[in-house]
């Protein structure tokens, strides 16, 4: 997708100054950054614990990739205000409305065949940490794109409080997926629940790792 210059400088810059935030100020620690390609179609699967994450992410990801873009899907609330919805939208959020978004979806499915895409599998926001079930939607992106799919784990943002000062959180971003078996079957909604269930997998894979992963008991 053309992105003209100066929202490339814009999004690269204002990066930098939250990840001053996020890592001088605060302890918020990045790892992985090899695991996503420079180039294609890459979609960041993350877990989804706080608001932070719309704006942390997009920095962890541009600080590796100046000049990048890292598109979102957003609820549309964030829109509703003038001057906030012009802020996400500058730094690639789009809306979404609630329930089946044909538009949406286009817009993803487009994005994919070139950009790097960030989602939330779950939909619903877990401030406890926990991490809830994957939205077959997804898996039908997965299935109809084939992008190049980065499980992603944030950990600690759900604690934070803002402005915070030393708190600690991070984001750790995984192997490629291979759904290559998946990718053989029928497209149908099952297929589809087999791709995200395998994604959440590997993200609660990650928390594990970082013991961050919380029980729903």
């Amino acid at each position: 997708m053309e992105t003209s210059v100066f929202r490339r400088i814009w999004v690269t810059f204002s990066a930098n100054l939250i990840g001053i935030y996020a890592s001088r100020i605060n302890d918020f620690r990045i790892s992985g950054t090899d695991n996503i390609p420079k180039s294609g179609g890459v979609l960041l699967a993350s877990n989804h614990i706080s608001a932070y994450e719309t704006i942390f992410l997009p920095w962890a990801v541009v600080g590796s990739f100046p000049m990048q873009m890292l598109w979102a899907p957003a609820k549309e609330e964030l829109f509703r205000n003038r001057f906030t919805g012009w802020l996400y939208g500058s730094w690639g959020a789009f809306p979404v409305n609630r329930g089946r978004d044909v538009r949406a979806g286009k817009k993803i499915n487009e994005l994919l065949t070139s950009e790097k895409v960030m989602i939330f599998p779950e939909g619903t926001r877990h401030k406890d940490g926990r991490l809830g079930k994957g939205n077959r939607g997804v898996g039908k992106i997965i299935y109809d794109t084939r992008p190049v799919v980065i499980p992603t784990a944030l950990t600690g943002l759900n604690q934070w409080e803002f402005p915070s000062l030393s708190a600690k959180g991070g984001v750790s971003f995984g192997s490629p997926l291979d759904f290559t078996d998946l990718f053989a079957l029928e497209n149908n909604k099952a297929t589809h629940q087999l791709i995200v269930d395998r994604v959440m997998d590997a993200i609660a894979d990650i928390l594990r790792r970082e013991g961050a992963y919380v029980t729903n008991g």
